[in-house]
Order: C-alpha cells, then sequence, then structure tokens
C-alpha cells in the first residue's frame, strides 16, 4: 500500500496509506456519521464532487454486493476511513470495499485520524482538497487544492443526469395506479424502488429535458430526485421545474429536488458551514410536532427568510440547527423535503412522505 498525502486548502495535510487506487483525486472534504452503508453512500451521485471521511471507525467489515448500490457507479471522488477492514464477512457479499473501490478507479484512505478531519471540518467548514499518492510535497498539494475547482456556482447535477430516458420497472408496470415523471438530477434507485412498491410506473428524464415534452405525457405526479452540487449554480434546472409547476400537476421533491422547488418559488439558498451528512439527524414534523430520525446528503439549504410566506410555509426543520428540512405549497399539491425519505439502509421514519405524495395524486385523479 502507497503512502498517501490529504491537503486541504487551508494548509491543513493528513497522512495515511491508500488501501484502493492511485494517483490524484480531488473534491470537497466532508464527513458522514452512518455506522453503516458505506455502499449507499459512494453509489450515492449527491456526493459527485466530494471526497468522503467515515466518522465511524472500522468501514468495510460487511463487504460489498450487487443488491445495494444506489446508482450505475461509484460517483463520491474518494473514501476516508480510520481503518478498512481486509476482512469481510456477510452471506450477500460479492467482494471487499477495496477492490469495489479499484474496479471503479477511485481512491480509498485509512491509517489517518478521522476523529481529527472530522473536528477540522467542524470548525473551519467543508473545503476543496487534493489526495494523493505520487505528489507527496504538502505545499505543492496544498496549491493544486487552493487551485481546484470547488461545489459553489458548479451545476454538477446535469453532470450525474442520465442520457436518455427510461422506464421504470423496466418495461412498464401494466397495473399501474399512477405514472410519474421523475426529473433525474443523481436519482438514487430506491427512490424508484419505492415508487414502484407503491403502484407507480415512473418515467425518468433527464434533467435537461423540455418541460413541455414532460407535461405532454400527462403524467399523474412529477418527482424531483436528489443530485449534487450548488443549487444556485443549477438555474436551467430550475427553470425546467418552474415550468412544471405551472402545471398544477402533484409534485414532490427530495433533497436537490427541494432546493429546486424552493428557489422555482423565489426562495433563495445558502452554504451550509459542513453539511448535513449522516442517518442520525433529528427532524421536526411542524404539522404533528413529531420527531423523525432521518439521513442527510446536502451541504446546501434553503433561506428560512427568503421563503414566499403567501405562497409557501415550512412543514419541517432540523432540530440540530433549525434550518428549513421541508416547505408545502399552500395553493398547490406540491411539497418537497431537504433529507432521504427513501434511504437505505435506513432510517425509514419518514417513509410517510411516498405516502404523502400517492395521496395527492389519488385526491387529484379525483
Amino acid at each position: 500500500m502507497k503512502k498517501a498525502i490529504i491537503a486541504l486548502e487551508d494548509g491543513t495535510c493528513f497522512e495515511g496509506r491508500a488501501f484502493a487506487g492511485a494517483g490524484e483525486f480531488y473534491g470537497e472534504l466532508v464527513f458522514n456519521t452512518s455506522m453503516t452503508g458505506y455502499q449507499e453512500i459512494l453509489t450515492d451521485p449527491s456526493y459527485h464532487g466530494q471526497i468522503v471521511t467515515m466518522t465511524y471507525p472500522l468501514i468495510g467489515n460487511y463487504g460489498v454486493n450487487d443488491e445495494d448500490a444506489e446508482s450505475r457507479g461509484i460517483f463520491a471522488q474518494g473514501l476516508v476511513v480510520s481503518e478498512c477492514s481486509r476482512i469481510y464477512s456477510n452471506w450477500r457479499a460479492t467482494k471487499s470495499l477495496a477492490d469495489y473501490l479499484k474496479e471503479n478507479g477511485k481512491i480509498g484512505v485509512d491509517d489517518v485520524d478521522t476523529r481529527a478531519i472530522t473536528l477540522h471540518i467542524r470548525d473551519k467548514g467543508a473545503m476543496k482538497c487534493v489526495i494523493s499518492t505520487e505528489d507527496l510535497d504538502k505545499e505543492s498539494l496544498v496549491a493544486k487544492a487552493k487551485a481546484s475547482d470547488g461545489l459553489v456556482g458548479r451545476d454538477l447535477s446535469t453532470e450525474v443526469t442520465i442520457d436518455q430516458k427510461y422506464v421504470w420497472p423496466e418495461g412498464g408496470k401494466a397495473d399501474a395506479l399512477y405514472k410519474v415523471a421523475v426529473i433525474d438530477c443523481g436519482i438514487k434507485l430506491n427512490q424508484l424502488r419505492i415508487l414502484g412498491d407503491l403502484g407507480c410506473e415512473c418515467t425518468v428524464y433527464p434533467n435537461t429535458t423540455d418541460a413541455a415534452e414532460i407535461l405532454a405525457t400527462k403524467p399523474d405526479g412529477i418527482f424531483i430526485s436528489n443530485g449534487p452540487g450548488d443549487p444556485a449554480g443549477a438555474p436551467k434546472v430550475t427553470e425546467l421545474v418552474g415550468k412544471l409547476i405551472e402545471s398544477k400537476i402533484p409534485m414532490f421533491g427530495i433533497c436537490f429536488g427541494h432546493q429546486m422547488l424552493g428557489l422555482a418559488l423565489g426562495a433563495k439558498t445558502f452554504k451550509l458551514k459542513f453539511g448535513h451528512r449522516g442517518g442520525n439527524q433529528p427532524i421536526q414534523d411542524l404539522r404533528t410536532t413529531k420527531v423523525e430520525i432521518a439521513s442527510h446528503n446536502h451541504g446546501f439549504c434553503i433561506d428560512a427568510d427568503s421563503i414566499d410566506t403567501d405562497v409557501a410555509e415550512i412543514t419541517h426543520i432540523n432540530l440540530n440547527d433549525r434550518t428549513v428540512a421541508g416547505l408545502k405549497h399552500k395553493h398547490q399539491p406540491l411539497f418537497c423535503v431537504q433529507y432521504h425519505p427513501e434511504a437505505a439502509p435506513g432510517p425509514h421514519d419518514p417513509f410517510y412522505l411516498f405516502e404523502e405524495f400517492i395521496e395527492l395524486m389519488e385526491a387529484n385523479t379525483k
């Protein structure tokens, strides 16, 4: 295993060893507090442009398998862990985490003090970084990190969207109760699995599709998926969502989709200091006062003060920092949340939101 240097744009460096991959990899260094689910995290397109540090110390002990991938490949630029298990054991496992990263051309680094990395990011904020197994000169690497592209202002969602539309489940659903148009901004497959299980046939569109093409199919509902990058850096996607809102068809947005709907309704977004990433974020539903534990993965948020209260109302808040976690249109069947109710491996507290979407479509068809 090669020595690896992790260099941040503020001049801070960490040393480790590459247990998978070699070369130089760039991205915003972030941390995730989940104890499990590293395969789902790596294959979440929302991590495009980011290098993920896992706060849980031992990662890789149950290997990877063919069923738990949330997309067509690994989108995170790299993985940093305290210790990568060299032995994996699970009846579903087909290969090791190290082999999985190698096959996808990504880097994995361990033997690093991930507690120090996490505390540094919490104190100074998520920042641009480079990991290298070739250039081991720290001053050189810091300069490269400073010069690299960050997330602000970049439309990463259009980089990860699909090239051609497709139908889920494959071949269609003969007994489908509802036809749903899905805008892929970096979708996780479990969103489609859940919609399918609830009786929906989904047509998944690239986020560059013209609104007229989507509306011509007369869908019963429109779903805006999660995705990576700065929501303010994707004005064309915001414009598309705005045109879809005008149709008054029931709409549901998750994560990046939530931000797109918020922007299309006139709100603004801002970058969080270190974001929300993990499977243990407390969310309060203001409509019922109930608290749910939810999975999060986002570095940007809707500014509560910018919301037009004549048009939309806040339905959910994050109890850690009181940021906006959910919105509802006051006059149309439209709602969205900042977190992931479809989360795999979990938690599954917010599953009811998919059922609310079904209820909106049912009421609208009647």
